[in-house]
């Protein structure tokens, strides 16, 4: 005989919600495990990209090798919203050497801790198998491949967005000042790795705001949020004197991947996705997938700011509603059809994979330059770059240039705290030209600006008194011998087979002896 001990409900009364059962630990670790691993995995796979860099990968080398004072004195002109990552990556320079290794593998422990985020927060908001399976889909994006192998600060800055928002579902689910410090302390950080983080930011606003959380959460997260703003305001001030940095951006750049993402997110939200958190997951993935990138692509017309890896932290939602989507997808489908809908997504996903581990993956290959440079170059011939705001672009082996003479520069970067040196009046650079039969003239493709005086008379001393002997076509620059007038021109250079990098593309062209030089 049982005995019945269930409490009968009293008209009128409303029983307590009985709180969700808390995830087994060994549930807990695979969910963890299994994403870290596979991102691992993934960030280690081709991370030298054949012994190449690109332009920004070159910019954060030059950075950390130079003292703290140095970077200090040196982001009061440029860079100052990545003074921070700089220092990082000094210090990880000064304990590991400053190797494409050491460059790049913050990026990739980076990038696996936030797969172990996004698999609890899915785990925390949707069960088990969900968190199991945001984690692997966030590793196995395509963006998030690429910002894992890249000597920037984006894969921190995800992290740091992925923990800070696990840190607000904890806010919310308990009572706790010591979970909104950690948020706060989270998303700081973030913040000062890259100001618009910040976004993600209003993106947990937004969420609390539909969630209709009780008023004390919403009193936490202001306090937070307010301390985040305060910290992060002295940077926003001085670094809008640097505004002209983003000049470059003429339109939205990489725009396709983010519409794709996020409409890809935006119709898993479509369908009802179990939740079990003190938020929805719906809720909390939705802003952060499309907010950041939507504020961007609305401020182009007054001044384009939209770069795909800026709001690299979207993948979070899109890996949340993805692994949400898929869970339910599975528990409709038996065990033969998800193992063919998993071979078939793998399998879209090896062309892209493949080609993000190459340096035409870039838009730039620094360490291609440097090399036709060397190879076009004689002993004593002269250097010059169009324009001079780029020279960093040649200087990922210093060999490259050694026996070259710029031609333009008055001082060197690091003496100059600069980060492309300090070049020699307008004047002095025609004379020094004219002292040259041989010169070999670097020059970004895509280059935005011409029209400075300096540029200017390298561009009118090149037209009037020398002649393009030959080019070279490497991603990111052309490479172009000029000779004086006089006597008969140089076979066109080249880029042997002894210098030959990855990405240059032997291509090179008879000019004739009245062409203009670049524009």
């Amino acid at each position: 005989m049982s005995l019945d001990t269930r409490v009968p409900a009293v008209p009128g009364t409303v029983l307590p919600a009985v709180p969700a059962r808390r995830p087994a630990r060994p549930a807990t670790a695979v969910v963890v495990a299994a994403p870290v691993s596979l991102s691992v995995a993934l960030g280690l796979w081709g991370i030298r990209r054949q012994n190449t860099l690109w332009g920004d990968e070159v910019v954060t080398r030059q950075f950390a090798h130079r003292d703290l004072s140095q970077i200090w004195q040196t982001v009061q002109h440029i860079d100052l919203v990545h003074a921070l990552y700089y220092v990082v990556m000094h210090g990880v320079f000064g304990l590991f050497g400053g190797g494409l290794l050491p460059l790049r593998l913050p990026s990739v422990l980076a990038m696996s801790v936030a797969a172990g985020g996004v698999g609890l927060l899915a785990l925390r908001l949707a069960g088990p198998r969900a968190g199991l399976l945001a984690g692997l889909v966030f590793a196995v994006l395509p963006q998030v491949q690429k910002y894992a192998q890249e000597g920037r600060s984006y894969a921190m800055v995800c992290a740091l967005v992925t923990w800070a928002t696990y840190a607000l579902v904890a806010g919310v689910a308990r009572r706790g000042r010591w979970r909104w410090a950690v948020y706060g302390s989270l998303m700081l950080t973030a913040c000062l790795l890259h100001e618009f983080a910040v976004l993600a930011l209003v993106a947990h606003g937004v969420t609390l705001a539909v969630s209709r959380v009780t008023r004390p959460v919403l009193r936490a997260w202001s306090a937070a949020a307010a301390g985040v703003l305060a910290g992060l305001s002295p940077l926003v001030v001085l670094s809008a004197r640097q505004a002209e940095q983003v000049s470059w951006i003429g339109g939205p750049v990489r725009m396709r991947y983010f519409l794709v993402v996020a409409a890809l997110g935006l119709a898993c939200a479509l369908v009802p996705l179990g939740t079990r958190g003190p938020v929805r997951l719906t809720a909390l993935a939705v802003p952060i997938l499309v907010l950041p990138g939507l504020v961007l692509l609305l401020a182009t017309p007054v001044k384009p700011l939209f770069v795909d890896r800026y709001v690299l932290y979207a993948n979070i939602g899109a890996a949340l509603l993805l692994g949400a989507w898929t869970d339910r997808f599975l528990r409709r489908r038996s065990t033969r059809t998800a193992c063919v809908a998993a071979v078939a997504v793998l399998a879209a996903l090896v062309p892209p994979s493949l080609a993000l581990r190459t340096p035409g993956s870039r838009s730039n290959d620094a360490t291609a330059i440097g090399a036709a440079v060397r190879a076009a170059g004689r002993p004593g011939d002269g250097l010059l770059h169009l324009p001079g705001q780029y020279r960093f672009l040649a200087s990922a082996d210093p060999e490259d240039t050694r026996f070259l003479t710029d031609l333009a520069l008055a001082r060197d970067a690091v003496s100059s705290d600069t980060l492309a040196g300090v070049e020699l009046p307008a004047r002095r650079i025609a004379a020094r030209m004219l002292a040259f039969d041989r010169i070999v003239v670097v020059q970004a493709t895509g280059a935005h600006s011409l029209a400075g005086p300096r540029e200017r008379a390298k561009t009118g001393t090149l037209r009037r008194h020398f002649r393009a002997a030959g080019t070279v076509r490497v991603s990111g620059a052309r490479v172009t011998v000029y000779v004086r007038h006089r006597g008969p021109a140089p076979r066109p250079a080249a880029c042997p087979e002894a210098h030959r990098s990855p990405g240059c593309a032997v291509r090179t062209e008879r000019v004739r002896g009245d062409a203009r030089p670049p524009a």
